[in-house]
């Protein structure tokens, strides 16, 4: 039996609203998928259309979360660590090795290694790399129709001009990181919410 190879990547680390999505993929050798690459190089009509192949080709597949509260609680980086461990450990299947993409690991019981870059050059990564961020594109989009005005459709949470300017006009949200420097300033100026 070939060896199982996990790759795992996360999205979401650089928003001010929403939780991190990690996804973890085993791949089907005998079930290639071609096109894969960095989610962020890929439209979102490209991306979708792979994460459909990716959920209907690979061995295994799952999506793991780090609430907002936890992401506060932790750092965005042991929060999205702990979203990768969560969507391996969902995998169903103990893999032989685990390929991360980054500098750093997170605490599970296999075989792991960092890889800078790997989402770009290791297929079971850029798998992960597009299935987190289109898992966590449909949050935001959840989110958009629960909280219309703040745009979330557009910028998916990030640190738009429009996604700040709509914070200061319509307040901060449940689902906004308090922790997070431009959150963290307009709740100073503003008090509490």
């Amino acid at each position: 039996m070939p060896n199982l190879i996990c790759g795992t990547d996360e999205a979401g680390r650089g928003p001010l609203a929403g939780p991190v999505c990690a996804a973890a993929v085993i791949l089907d050798p005998h079930r290639p998928i071609a096109g894969l690459a960095d989610s962020k190089k890929l439209s979102e009509r490209r991306r979708e259309t792979l994460a459909r192949s990716i959920r209907e080709r690979a061995t295994a597949w799952a999506i793991g979360w780090a609430s907002v509260e936890e992401i506060d609680r932790l750092n965005i980086l042991r929060a999205s660590l702990l979203a990768m461990k969560r969507a391996i450990e969902a995998l169903g299947i103990h893999p032989d090795e685990v390929l991360v993409d980054g500098v750093h690991c997170p605490d599970i019981p296999y075989c792991a290694r960092a890889i800078i870059g790997g989402d770009a050059t290791v297929p079971e990564i850029s798998a992960a790399s597009i299935l987190a961020k289109t898992e966590r594109d449909a949050q935001m989009l959840t989110f958009h129709d629960t909280y219309p005005g703040y745009g979330f459709d557009r910028h998916k949470g990030y640190p738009t001009r429009f996604h700040l300017e709509a914070i200061a006009r319509l307040g901060v949200l449940p689902i906004h990181r308090r922790s997070f420097g431009p959150v963290r300033q307009l709740l100073l100026a503003h008090g509490p919410q």
